[in-house]
């Protein structure tokens, strides 16, 4: 083989995701390359790549604006100024806090969104009231990146209605020199000597969760006698909380107001870069993995540009861009060699697999949301 052929095989081997970026220019410089050539090849590849992109588009098809419905804190601050400049389309981009007030949006309808970005089981919810578009894989092509273990999740096998758009955990954050001992079970949050340092999730899934694990139940059970013995203790836990709160608590432990948070990764990675005395845990009991995921609705109106930006956002160096900056995981593998290296080799971001093993996916669970409503109602009423 050819120092030319094994050079195009390095950078194949690096964008499809199966080489870190230092191993890439270990190997680059083997081959001669300095690291200045190294990364022209890189930038040659992107342009290259970015031509081909934009050759997939029917530019006739574009609609002028396209309406997004997306989580706050949730996009890297270049990726909407990157697409409009590229298509020439104008985003209008809207934030929600909760995957149920995103729904009630969505039901009441007239909202015209076109994008919008549910977890996992929310996606099964919307599926099931037809409030989802079928999506056109033609038009996004780079879903060929997606990590093979997400392509069949159990909420949208194929992803017939859903792309993923990053994924983490919903774990704990806690502040290291508060909180002493070896912290790695879900018991800290219910631990009197923090009364009135630890909030909980605002939302019904995400609370429940937390009680559940515990007792080691499952996250989706629909026994009435487990979620009975979820409601009572967390009633008992109720007066030891700050708050009920959700992304608005990532100042609250910035600033050493509250010192343990049910919390998703990502929103506690973030804190840790103002306050380094916090730290992220996945509990020992285990706890919720979960994709947000990229969805059209059905009432879209234009939905080609939707599809469009979908692929956009798909593209590895978006992907990453987006991974960078919210630290959470990228579920594409053509992403990972753009990943910073630290939350590439950081468990709590990337978990091992017997870690994920003790987490588990939420699913819509029917009729026992009405039990669910119910509890969260008096606990919220407490």
């Amino acid at each position: 083989m050819s120092r030319n052929d094994k050079i195009d095989q390095l950078v194949e081997t690096f964008f499809s995701g199966r080489l870190t970026r230092r191993n890439f220019f270990k190997q680059a410089t083997a081959l001669g390359l300095s690291t200045a050539g190294a990364l022209a090849i890189v930038e040659s590849v992107f342009n290259n790549t970015r031509e081909a992109y934009a050759a997939q588009v029917d530019r006739s098809k574009l609609s002028k604006e396209l309406n997004v419905y997306n989580w706050s804190d949730y996009i890297d601050e270049a990726t909407i100024p990157a697409f409009e400049k590229e298509f020439g389309v104008k985003v209008n981009y809207d934030t929600f806090e909760d995957n149920e007030s995103m729904l009630a949006k969505v039901q009441s309808g007239a909202t015209g969104y076109d994008v919008v970005y549910p977890t996992g089981y929310m996606v099964e919810i919307m599926m099931k009231e037809k409030l989802l578009a079928p999506l056109n894989h033609d038009n996004i092509p780079n879903i060929s990146g997606v990590n093979r273990a997400l392509r069949n999740p159990p909420y949208d096998p194929g992803m017939k209605y859903s792309i993923p758009y990053q994924w983490g955990t919903t774990g704990f954050g806690y502040n290291s020199e508060k909180v002493k001992g070896n912290v790695n079970s879900w018991s800290v949050l219910f631990d009197p000597q923090y009364k009135g340092k630890i909030t909980i999730l605002d939302d019904m899934r995400g609370a429940l969760c937390v009680a559940l694990k515990y007792m080691g139940y499952s996250l989706n059970t629909t026994d009435k006698n487990e979620l009975m013995e979820a409601k009572q203790l967390l009633m008992e836990q109720k007066p030891l909380l700050k708050a009920y709160m959700s992304a608005p608590v990532k100042s609250l432990l910035i600033s050493n107001e509250v010192w343990i948070s049910e919390l998703w990764s990502g929103d506690v990675y973030m804190a840790m870069e103002e306050n380094e005395a916090l730290v992220y845990c996945i509990p020992k009991e285990g706890c919720e993995v979960w994709t947000d995921n990229m969805c059209i609705l059905k009432s879209a109106p234009h939905r080609y540009t939707a599809e469009v930006w979908i692929n956009y956002n798909m593209r590895p160096e978006v992907s990453a861009a987006v991974s960078n900056y919210v630290w959470y995981a990228t579920p594409l593998d053509t992403a990972k060699p753009l990943i910073n290296k630290e939350a590439l080799n950081d468990p709590g971001i990337y978990p091992p697999q017997e870690v994920l093993d003790r987490c588990e996916f939420l699913v819509d669970i029917g009729e026992a949301t009405r039990i669910y409503d119910r509890i969260w109602t008096e606990l919220k009423a407490m």
